[in-house]
């Protein structure tokens, strides 16, 4: 019963295929996952992984994602959600939650939590959410610290650290006056010479920029298409043919659950009845579908349908 209880893949050979997903030249695609059941239907579905959001991880919590969270909340929720489903999980690990000696620990935790990748940012500590305004970045030097002191700590060297830079959305961070996208195709290249494996350019907004930054910066990329922020959505396959290496839609299953909760729960205070709800609702042959009630039977059965025979010693 393989698979069972957790995902029979190792963490490792997850590594392994999320490293050979960003070089195979066919975009990753990386559904965010609020809870472990959210995984188990991304895999089901066919994605090539899970994200782990840390906007969603906040609003789960019901907290705003402005760095309250906890680097414990965080690699626990990212152990939940690895657990249960053989894609690589790439989970969003802020700043690395202080300053370069923690961002070696985050490291670790999560690679004891069964993750394929992180990625950092080059926010100042608390950081924001990478689409609201009034952000503002470290020092090129000092994300540099913050990655190098990742790379040294990581033990398996096929776990993925991304490097984010939220410098494309803040205007005036580069004395040249060329704008924020100039100041983040630098930090780009600085961030892959510290060791970073894939970049993550937060808050582009056409899809002209991202063909300026894919023509500026020569390690795999990704993308971020989270809706009603400030980048254009873009599709996968546009995004593909760009040269993109990965796309993440981080709380697009969050909005759509909790979009259909709000709207299902205004109806049975007005009504009172969720009567009219039903078809609107997964069934519950569906959910236990999807949690494989019946592998769980014969699992069952298969232990425990025996008895002990009495013996004369």
């Amino acid at each position: 019963m393989s698979g069972l209880i957790a995902a029979a893949t190792s963490a490792s050979d997850k590594r392994i295929a999320f490293r050979r997903g960003l070089t195979s030249g066919s975009i990753q695609r990386l559904p965010g996952a609020f809870n472990p059941l959210v995984a188990k239907l991304i895999q089901e579905i066919g994605f090539e992984g899970v994200y782990v959001s840390g906007a969603v991880v906040s609003a789960d919590l019901a907290l705003p994602d402005i760095g309250l969270t906890t680097l414990t909340e965080v690699a626990e929720r990212g152990r939940q959600i690895a657990r249960v489903t053989d894609l690589p999980v790439l989970i969003d690990a802020d700043t690395g939650f202080g300053e370069p000696m923690s961002a070696a620990r985050t490291v670790t935790l999560l690679e004891d939590a069964g993750i394929a990748g992180c990625h950092l940012e080059d926010q100042v500590n608390p950081k924001r959410c990478g689409h609201l305004d009034g952000k503002a970045v470290v020092p090129t030097a000092e994300m540099v610290r913050r990655l190098r002191a990742a790379v040294s700590a990581r033990r398996d060297p096929t776990f993925v650290i991304c490097a984010r830079t939220d410098a494309a959305g803040i205007s005036d961070t580069t004395a040249s006056g060329k704008g924020g996208i100039y100041d983040a195709i630098e930090r780009a290249k600085a961030y892959a010479d510290a060791g970073a494996d894939l970049i993550f350019t937060e808050a582009l907004h056409t899809e002209a920029e991202f063909e300026k930054f894919r023509a500026a910066v020569d390690i795999p990329l990704l993308a971020n298409m989270t809706e009603f922020g400030k980048s254009e959505l873009i599709s996968a396959k546009t995004l593909e043919d760009i040269g993109f290496n990965a796309v993440i839609y981080p709380v697009t299953t969050l909005r759509l659950a909790m979009f259909a909760a709000e709207q299902g729960l205004r109806e049975i205070h007005a009504e009172g009845t969720q009567s009219g709800l039903l078809d609107r609702m997964q069934h519950r042959s569906r959910l236990y579908e999807l949690l494989e009630y019946e592998r769980y039977n014969e699992f069952d059965s298969g232990i425990f349908n025996f008895r002990i025979e009495e013996s004369g010693s």
